[in-house]
């Protein structure tokens, strides 16, 4: 794919402003496919695809979460972690005002508003996740550990079994 077929978003905006390497993926989105869709049409393994949850506290605080595909967030483990009574996935309507995408093309770059991100320790593990590049059907391919270069991040083991 040439850097003339890249969507550009705000999250590619970042990650080419902050000298990130990425791999763009495009496929196509499925309403409710979510990260086994994406990553059947990639090829590769749903546990490297990364999700971008936007929560939000009883105090209307967003955050973001970043959790693998094949995995579930502890919302109650959540926010235990970061010292609050509860936190909730954000509606459509909130998640888009506080980072600028939609459902389904969420990405942790290049939100509206700086977010605090949350991330599951191991994601930092893998050699290369697939992530939202913010727009539905658009994965980037980095390495993880190159998300620092973006934001600020915290990492966390709030993982569960998906059900």
């Amino acid at each position: 794919m040439g850097s003339a077929d890249v969507p550009v978003t705000a999250g590619v905006r970042v990650l080419r402003a902050k000298n990130i390497p990425f791999v763009p993926h495009l496929y196509a989105f499925e309403e409710h496919g979510g990260t086994r869709h994406s990553a059947e049409a990639l090829g590769v393994d749903e546990h490297a695809v990364v999700k971008t949850i936007v929560f939000q506290t009883e105090a209307k605080q967003p955050l973001i979460a970043l959790m693998h595909g094949d995995r579930e967030i502890s919302a109650k483990e959540l926010a235990r972690i970061i010292g609050v009574r509860k936190i909730e996935p954000c509606d459509e309507r909130s998640a888009l005002k506080f980072t600028g995408y939609q459902f389904g093309g969420t990405s942790p770059f290049g939100t509206r508003t700086p977010i605090p991100v949350y991330a599951e320790k191991s994601i930092f593990a893998l050699p290369k996740i697939y992530i939202n590049g913010g727009k539905r059907g658009f994965l980037v391919e980095i390495d993880p550990r190159e998300m620092r270069k973006a934001f600020p991040v915290t990492e966390v083991e709030v993982g569960i079994t998906a059900s």
